[in-house]
């Protein structure tokens, strides 16, 4: 845990240095008030789409390998770190941000592209997937569910997490993102499952509380289970897993399956054993043989 705040803690601190370096570029043609683009490399264009309180640092150890191969369009959602929020400061933010990767693929002519999304981010992945149709290559989410619920039970409704998105929602907005920095894991683990995979981010890189706030409560809130039949891209799950029974992460293989149990055509699943929430931090050799699988 220690190392891994320390690779957050270096994300955090070069994020403008790394995206206004040699290797990445700004699409400045493409202007948006909810998500930020920068390009970098050449190839078969993927979108790499970062989770709650991340910006496109996190994908770093990624880009760095992949940028060879592939033309990587990497996001951040506005009001996420550094970044103002801008359109994000008021009402839902998901919904808006997925429409603007949407427009961003059919602006930038991007040709079926493929779409890796890190938690909240790959639930902005299946929503572009579900409105785009075929003009989406292949989507692969990781550790990310359709309904923040599913993970604590595949009965569950959204009556049922209404009450724990509400506090979790009036912590980040009043109190800020050190709430849940520090009792947010905990939290995820007393609910059970692997629910520690929305409160463990809070904090990592930090952002506009009304933002943060506003997207944890959607990200909790939100059931996308029945938009899972309108995929047509084949879809790749990832997620962090361990063996020991008496680790929420035990219970990740069924409760990923049952998540993703409407899509129209059976998933992939892939998991990560040693790794949790941030699978390509944790265990980043094994999440890119993961990722080169999914593009091959």
């Amino acid at each position: 845990m220690e190392q891994r705040r320390n690779i957050l803690k270096a994300l955090a601190g070069g994020a403008t240095l790394w995206a206004a370096g040699p290797a990445a570029r700004a699409q400045a043609e493409f202007r948006s008030s909810r998500i930020a683009v920068a390009t970098r490399g050449r190839g078969p264009d993927l979108i790499l789409i970062p989770g709650l309180a991340s910006t496109a640092e996190v994908w770093r150890g990624v880009a760095d390998r992949l940028a060879g191969q592939r033309r990587l369009h990497l996001v951040s959602l506005r009001g996420f770190g550094d970044l103002a929020p801008e359109a994000n400061a008021s009402g839902a933010v998901l919904g808006a941000a997925a429409g603007e990767v949407r427009r961003y693929i059919a602006e930038q002519r991007l040709d079926r592209p493929a779409i890796i999304g890190h938690s909240m981010g790959g639930q902005i992945g299946l929503r572009v997937a579900a409105d785009a149709g075929d003009r989406v290559g292949r989507l692969m989410v990781v550790d990310s569910s359709p309904f923040f619920a599913a993970l604590i039970s595949p009965q569950a409704h959204v009556g049922d997490v209404e009450p724990i998105a509400q506090l979790a929602y009036q912590a980040v907005q009043f109190l800020g993102d050190e709430a849940l920095r520090t009792r947010g894991r905990s939290m995820g683990l007393e609910l059970g499952g692997a629910t520690d995979a929305v409160f463990s981010s809070i904090g990592w890189q930090g952002g506009d509380r009304r933002v943060l706030a506003q997207s944890l409560y959607e990200v909790m809130t939100i059931d996308l289970r029945r938009r899972l039949p309108d995929i047509v891209a084949p879809v790749t799950v990832v997620y962090g897993w361990n063996p020991d029974q008496n680790s929420p992460r035990a219970r990740a293989d069924s409760l990923f399956r049952e998540a993703y149990a409407r899509l129209r055509r059976p998933a992939t699943f892939e998991r990560i054993e040693g790794a949790e929430h941030m699978v390509m931090i944790d265990q980043p050799r094994r999440f890119l043989a993961a990722v080169e699988r999914f593009l091959a």
